[in-house]
């Protein structure tokens, strides 16, 4: 194989509001904190269980930063492209600590909003462009995809009930 792939697919709900920080060079730097889930129902007991796994996603995109601090809020659904990385520093206790996180480079990340219209915005945006912005409101239903048909909206706008996520 003459390369590696480090990319990683998230499809879930925001845990809170997204923290928007700046970079010592005045760039935007949103946190998100978002929880994927999976459901089963037991053999042995025949009740339903469900187990929920927490990922800590940054976004350097200045793009997507401004489209998360505008239109993301606490339970948003949302599909997220990016690729894992890996932290280290020392702790107040002076032991080292490392922390892994998705990280949405500029180029290198796609964030898509999946809420209906009434709930978060609707639409979708990727890392296209920088000068291709946001549609004009949250009601307007666009989408920065480049193909298909605005991350899930069928073309009236409306989310497709038939989808099975």
């Amino acid at each position: 194989m003459a390369g590696s792939v480090n990319k990683v697919i998230l499809i879930g709900n925001l845990g809170r509001d997204p923290e928007v920080r700046f970079a010592q060079d005045g760039k935007k730097i949103v946190n998100l904190s978002v929880a994927t889930s999976e459901n089963w129902k037991d053999k042995q007991t025949g009740e339903r269980r469900e187990k929920t796994e927490w990922h800590r996603v940054v976004v350097f995109n200045n793009h997507l930063a401004d489209i998360a601090e505008k239109y993301l809020r606490k339970g948003s659904k949302i599909y997220i492209e990016g690729a894992l990385q890996t932290r280290k520093w020392t702790g107040n206790d002076g032991v080292e600590k490392y922390s892994t996180e998705v990280v949405l480079q500029n180029f290198r990340g796609e964030l898509t909003m999946l809420d209906g219209r009434g709930d978060s915005g609707g639409g979708g945006y990727d890392s296209g462009p920088a000068d291709s912005g946001p549609p004009s409101g949250p009601d307007s239903g666009g989408s920065g995809d480049s193909g298909g048909n605005g991350g899930g909206m069928a073309p009236g706008g409306d989310l497709d009930d038939e989808i099975p996520f």
